[in-house]
């Protein structure tokens, strides 16, 4: 736990050298000619953000620009006009061990970021609440709420199947309704702000391999038929955020979206307690007209 807090505070150092702006979820979602990663919305993203643009960009940049250098100088000093006599020279123990060293050295700068970037995503905290996530042979998913409460048989009182919403299987309906192309679900995960979310990932026994991730949560797990694979995200800001299956699962792998509700703790509570007494139709009903009221994206 001291190793994470350390390296949780040290990438948020980073992060705030950077100039990496506070998070928020105003986007959701790569934009048509968008560059650079999705806006960070979490911790691991945030560091992910720092590890790219604040080590690996400017060191990419040296050594291009390094060898450029040397392509040109070495083009103008030793052509055939300004060098006519080529030099027999074949061994030079200094540039050998320089060449030698220096990308030893390279490497072990990127490295200890990126161990401790690894090490804050995959060391997980103390979680304020779980879900288990099933992706399912029908190209969607199933989400549970065993901390809401089990049914006499085991099963969680608050489970419901994720699948694309028919508004956003094609651009031209997709854009008059006002939602993301591919990735809005009928039936939305939703999650406190701020809290920390733990991931239990499988997939159907009768199913294949998926990949449940956001992106701009900087995560991405493999949803395996028989195994129980963990993550966990911690949203920064109340918003909406999608993902998709990353892994290549079949015919309908274009259409299997991740839509994830981030929302003030009271919302989620009545929400929660929505869907527990009335059902998830008039829960969702009440995150409707709430994210409305307030501003947010509201697309149910």
């Amino acid at each position: 736990m001291k190793i994470r807090n350390t390296a949780m505070a040290l990438l948020g150092a980073a992060a705030g050298l950077a100039g990496i702006p506070a998070a928020h979820a105003i986007e959701g979602y790569a934009r048509p000619w968008q560059m650079g990663l999705q806006p960070a919305a979490s911790p691991s993203m945030e560091g992910i953000h720092w590890f790219h643009n604040g080590l690996l960009l400017p060191i990419i940049t040296v050594i291009t620009l390094f060898v450029l250098a040397l392509l040109i100088y070495v083009m103008v000093k030793f052509n055939a006009r300004a060098n006519p006599v080529p030099s027999r020279t074949t061994h030079n123990t200094l540039i050998e061990v320089v060449w030698t060293v220096v990308p030893i050295l390279i490497l072990v700068v990127i490295a200890i970021p990126s161990f401790r970037l690894l090490y804050l995503q995959r060391d997980i905290p103390a979680a304020d609440m779980t879900i288990k996530v099933i992706g399912n042979p029908g190209w969607n998913w199933t989400y549970e709420y065993p901390d809401l409460g089990l049914n006499d048989d085991g099963s969680a009182k608050v489970s419901f199947t994720a699948s694309l919403d028919d508004r956003a299987r094609d651009l031209p309906t997709s854009q008059e309704a006002g939602v993301p192309y591919l990735l809005k679900t009928d039936n939305p995960v939703v999650v406190p702000v701020g809290k920390i979310v733990k991931l239990i990932v499988t997939s159907d026994p009768d199913g294949i391999i998926h990949a449940w991730t956001i992106p701009q949560f900087g995560m991405k797990i493999d949803a395996i038929p028989g195994r129980l694979n963990e993550d966990w995200f911690q949203a920064a800001a109340e918003g909406v955020y999608y993902g998709q299956c990353s892994e290549l699962c079949g015919k309908d792998h274009a259409y299997m979206p991740i839509e994830v509700h981030a929302v003030s703790q009271e919302k989620y509570d009545t929400w929660a307690k929505t869907a527990q007494t009335a059902g998830l139709e008039e829960a969702y009903k009440y995150l409707a007209a709430a994210e409305a009221a307030s501003g947010q994206l509201a697309q149910k």
